[in-house]
């Protein structure tokens, strides 16, 4: 099955950024948190491991992008959405 490039699947979640703080999107859920100051935007997915996302991310003070981790289960449990289940079908994380 062929998808719109704009449009996520069922299994994939979407990340993206804007005024200061990064948003996760998946299966109706739109989760934001504040990002650093000097975040500009994410460039590119490097690994998605069940809720561990490794990023290049650029941001202001470098002219190189530079690696970006990001563990979602304490977030998510911070909003008491069980962690595992909300992350066991996201099989693909891309950048909006």
């Amino acid at each position: 099955m062929k998808t719109n490039d704009t449009q996520p699947t069922d299994h994939e979640a979407i990340l993206s950024n804007a005024e200061g703080f990064t948003a996760f999107s998946f299966g109706g859920y739109h989760i934001r948190f504040k990002a650093p100051y000097s975040l500009e935007r994410y460039v590119d997915v490097i690994t998605w491991n069940d809720g561990y996302l490794i990023v290049l991310a650029k941001y202001s003070h470098d002219t190189e992008p530079e690696e970006e981790y990001i563990d979602f289960k304490p977030i998510l449990d911070s909003l008491y959405i069980d962690s595992d289940s909300f992350l066991k079908p996201i099989k693909n994380v891309r950048i909006a």
